[in-house]
């Protein structure tokens, strides 16, 4: 009798989880439920910073959050494993047609202009460099710098390959490590290197990473001739990429495919509304929407 009393309120157990880990996944609403996010991990630490802000407001929301390089996202998300996406560009219509041919509709917010960092040690002699030298380098041409980027399928490679108009980079003078943090130490461990990163992890760096952020530079930038910012060297700052002046910049996006409104809505509704633009104006990247600020005068 006591095996069975006991096998009873086992078996209550085991139902309670599992309704309730399956009522977690199916009820949703834009601030409770559960989702999933699959995350460009180049923007790691400004997302990481939106969710934690967000998950104290609403704390019967769990977002599940997937860093993963560009083209490992595009995989998670386009097989619809995963139905929203953080990412520094939007769909390609070949993309978009994925969710279209399904009658999804496809809900997209721009949150912020963040900016692709090209970082070198302290100790380096190089505190600049031209948008057109950079691109030489990226064809394999004239003197090869040595790059290194955080991974050989991230947006920061697809990025420079567009801005260079080539398929492939050259095997010379080109490395590919795991992340962005990687490229961090190796840069604060090399001299001759120049680092390829988003800015948003020089800007607010973890407690990890503060002591090889503080040994590193971000190199300032000329435009090619006749574009904006040609007529000199500009930094990543929030200026310059609110007039548009640093080069190598570009718009970050929450894409979502739901269908519903959801908990992904509520997440892109916090990233684009006044607390989440100014969590990114905090963190030194330019918000989609400048927060206002209210003055009191007596």
């Amino acid at each position: 009798m006591k095996n069975n009393f006991a096998l009873g309120i086992l078996l209550s157990i085991l139902l309670t989880s599992l309704f309730g880990c399956q009522n977690q996944s199916a009820v949703q609403t834009p601030v409770s439920g559960y989702a999933e996010i699959v995350v460009d991990e180049s923007l790691g630490p400004i997302v990481q910073d939106q969710y934690d802000v967000f998950s104290n407001d609403y704390q019967s929301a769990t977002i599940k959050l997937f860093f993963q390089p560009e083209n490992k996202l595009l995989s998670t998300f386009l097989s619809n494993k995963v139905n929203v996406a953080i990412m520094s560009r939007l769909l390609l219509p070949n993309e978009a047609k994925v969710f279209e041919s399904k009658k999804i509709k496809i809900r997209v917010n721009r949150f912020a202009i963040d900016a692709i960092a090209l970082i070198v040690n302290k100790e380096s002699s190089d505190s600049t460099i031209e948008v057109a030298d950079l691109i030489e380098s990226l064809k394999g041409n004239g003197n090869t710098r040595n790059l290194v980027f955080d991974n050989a399928n991230s947006s920061t490679v697809r990025y420079l390959k567009e801005l260079a108009n080539v398929k492939q980079l050259p095997a010379k003078g080109i490395y590919a490590l795991n992340s962005n943090a990687e490229v961090i130490k190796y840069v604060y461990n090399n001299k001759g290197a120049i680092g390829v990163i988003g800015v948003n992890w020089v800007k607010a760096p973890s407690e990890e990473l503060e002591q090889f952020v503080n040994g590193i530079r971000i190199l300032k930038v000329k435009n090619l001739k006749g574009k904006p910012g040609d007529d000199g060297f500009y930094a990543p700052s929030q200026n310059n990429l609110a007039l548009g002046l640093y080069p190598l910049e570009r718009s970050l996006y929450i894409i979502n495919c739901q269908g519903t409104a959801g908990l992904g809505t509520g997440f892109a509704s916090f990233l684009a509304g006044e607390r989440g633009q100014r969590i990114v104006l905090k963190s030194g990247l330019m918000p989609d929407s400048l927060p206002t600020r209210e003055i009191l005068i007596k």
